[in-house]
């Protein structure tokens, strides 16, 4: 009675829309928490709300254990979201202090929570097997550059390329267009004149090339993941139908056997 009760509560797309507001709710106070104005004057007003959307979390996870014990530990959501309260539940004193600024970790519960995120992460998640590969070629073209680099401005240069390190570095600043030409490339071509030759390839291959790469394994992923879920959607709505024709034709035959019983 209680399992069923609890089953029918959490289901609800009702409670879904309440524990959403709570997670934003639980967002802004503790963002407020930072500001001393406000602590100053609401700080235990701030505390208290704090606290008991914990508990509704708490109680909402132990009911949803409750429900379906191992279906809770074969959904990796409601795992991510057994670790957000538990990350929460340890006392924020002592050694343990640093884990209260981990407490807004509890806005991530919004990933399991609305559906149109889940599917944004779930197509990045699927995207990492394919973006590993455009990774290990992005380090190839930097660890070849970082080489040639090196080897050219290290004596003139040392603090940007004194070291295969320090010259990663300062180009992965020239791949983000951060500043490379006034900071960087200008004056190293002062004294290299040629050096655009070096620097001019590398944001070609790199930042206009390799990066949208990403984007176009991400955009593959996530219409992958689209057409997964509209899939899905189709089996279950063709199931329905085929239960609804069943049932139909059940009714159907029913009819059919009154009927020649009258007749008969």
């Amino acid at each position: 009675m209680l399992r069923s009760r609890l089953a029918s509560l959490v289901n609800h797309a009702r409670f879904e829309k309440v524990i959403v507001g709570l997670i934003v709710l639980n967002a802004i106070t503790l963002g407020l928490e930072t500001s001393p104005w406000w602590m100053s004057r609401f700080g235990e007003v701030l505390m208290f709300v704090d606290k008991t959307i914990l508990a509704i979390f708490v109680a909402e996870v132990t009911a949803r254990l409750i429900v379906d014990f191992k279906g809770f530990w074969r959904d990796p959501w409601r795992i991510f979201d057994f670790i957000i309260v538990a990350v929460a539940l340890m006392p924020a004193s002592g050694a343990f202090s640093v884990l209260r600024a981990f407490r807004i970790l509890r806005v991530l519960r919004l990933i399991s929570t609305i559906k149109a995120i889940r599917r944004v992460v779930t197509g990045l998640l699927a995207a990492i097997p394919g973006m590993s590969s455009i990774v290990l070629l992005l380090g190839l073209i930097f660890y070849i550059f970082s080489v040639i680099s090196t080897k050219l401005f290290a004596s003139a240069f040392p603090q940007w390329f004194g070291s295969l390190g320090e010259s990663a570095y300062s180009l992965f600043q020239i791949m983000t267009l951060e500043s490379w030409s006034m900071g960087i490339v200008r004056p190293v071509m002062e004294q290299y004149p040629l050096a655009w030759a070096l620097f001019v390839p590398f944001i070609l291959v790199t930042s206009f090339t390799v990066l949208n790469l990403f984007i176009g394994v991400i955009v593959d992923a996530m219409q992958k993941e689209h057409e997964a879920e509209a899939q899905a959607d189709r089996a279950d709505l063709h199931k329905e139908v085929s239960t609804i024709l069943t049932e139909l034709r059940s009714l159907r035959t029913e009819l059919a056997e009154l009927k020649a019983t009258k007749s008969g």
